[in-house]
């Protein structure tokens, strides 16, 4: 779920204009800083994950319920990256993380002062707005302080990016479900050790080395311009649909591993709960690296490979009420999206002329929140009439068929690349 900046910045690594306070930390140790800050964040975003069984038994709510809440992260996250993601290219990176970062610490206190599905909704849209203001803000801010720290060393900010990214997703239900399942008042303790960890997190970003010396001119906001490539439509179709299915997969672990694992496999640990959940985005996150060196062609066959075997041992697995299937599904299923969404990306941005490129790939991420919304809710809607082990393997049908066709699409312009 790596985001880049949608819009190329002026000049990274600028120096503060005269007259500014120098910043109290090195650009080396505000690399470390914001990196650990966009890890928080993202775990926190995934912390709620294996508490969602709790808060049915606590407020009454319906499994419905539980993807109507995860639909509002989703939301918010996508509505962010549209309205807010591109803002630190005008008024500079360290206010819009900080003001990311901020919503993400109000997004905690919420959880702790409300209640119902209504506060829950609320809670996950103020969560998912502050996500999408970080997730674009903090790669490009990462980039460019390694840029200043090391210009002549490694260039390894995009791996660390995407490691804070991917690895906070996978840290956060770990966390939640561990909480949940050792500590007292499992609703409580979760949200109050990370509200001390965002606000450690607001108060260190504010020292960090500013890299887009903000414009000073008049300014007429617009939302961040989503575009689609003049040439290879079909192909941009198919990185989208790759982008879509793909996020579809971690929204069905995301939110309903725990009524799976709960109503189908009769395990109601919240820790098991959250380890099935971080073995996605684990997977994903470590799929990416190792698949680096493949080239372009082969990725896109290894994703679309782990993906379809991740989707038919997925169904097998509710459909046997299999414990270690669902966990290897979750597993094979995470690699292969992993890759899967890395090669969309590369796809789409290939296809862009270079300065269009950050429009044409906010709009593939746009479809890619999409997809982590309308499938998991469609499917919660259709829980009120089916049960739920029939619906998952339905659903893990359509996600097939979905991946199958993109691959083609994806699988020419890798072999051209």
């Amino acid at each position: 779920m790596t985001t880049t900046s949608t819009r190329t910045p002026g000049l990274a690594g600028t120096a503060p204009r005269a007259g500014r306070r120098r910043p109290l930390v090195s650009h080396g140790s505000g690399f470390l800083v914001v990196a650990l800050a966009f890890a928080t964040a993202m775990a926190f975003s995934t912390v709620p994950t294996p508490l969602y069984p709790l808060y049915q038994v606590r407020d009454g709510l319906p499994t419905v319920a539980v993807t109507v809440v995860f639909a509002a992260y989703a939301v918010g996250v996508a509505a962010s990256l549209y309205l807010v993601g591109h803002l630190s290219d005008r008024f500079g990176r360290r206010r819009v993380l900080l003001l990311g970062l901020a919503a993400e610490l109000v997004a905690a206190l919420l959880f702790l002062a409300l209640d119902g599905l209504g506060g829950l909704v609320v809670a996950r849209l103020v969560s998912g707005a502050g996500i999408g203001a970080v997730t674009a803000t903090a790669t490009a801010h990462l980039a460019e302080l390694r840029a200043v720290a090391r210009p002549d060393g490694p260039r390894d900010a995009s791996a660390v990016a995407g490691l804070a990214n991917i690895g906070g997703l996978a840290l956060g239900p770990l966390v939640g479900g561990l909480l949940a399942q050792a500590a007292p008042a499992p609703l409580t303790t979760p949200y109050v050790a990370f509200a001390v960890l965002l606000a450690a997190a607001v108060l260190a970003a504010a020292l960090v080395p500013e890299t887009v010396a903000p414009s000073v001119g008049p300014y007429a906001y617009r939302p961040q311009r989503v575009a689609v490539p003049q040439s290879g439509r079909g192909t941009f179709v198919a990185a989208a649909a790759a982008a879509f299915a793909g996020f579809a997969v971690f929204g069905l672990f995301t939110s309903l591993t725990p009524s799976v694992l709960a109503t189908v496999m009769h395990e109601d640990s919240r820790l098991v709960a959250g380890l099935v959940s971080a073995a996605v985005f684990a997977s994903a996150a470590l799929a990416q690296l190792a698949s680096g060196r493949l080239t372009p062609a082969r990725q896109v066959t290894l994703a679309v490979g782990l993906t379809l075997t991740g989707l038919v041992v997925l169904a097998a697995s509710v459909g046997f009420a299999s414990l270690p299937g669902f966990v290897a599904s979750a597993v094979v299923a995470g690699a292969g999206v992993g890759i899967l969404f890395r090669g969309a990306l590369a796809t789409a941005g290939s296809l862009a002329e270079p300065h269009r490129r950050g429009e044409v790939l906010a709009g593939v991420f746009l479809v890619a929140y999409v997809g982590l919304a309308v499938p998991v809710l469609l499917l919660g809607l259709s829980l009120t009439v089916e049960p739920l082990r029939l619906m998952v393997v339905v659903f893990a049908a359509a996600t097939a068929v979905l991946v199958a066709l993109a691959a083609p699409g994806l699988a020419r312009r890798s072999a051209r690349g």
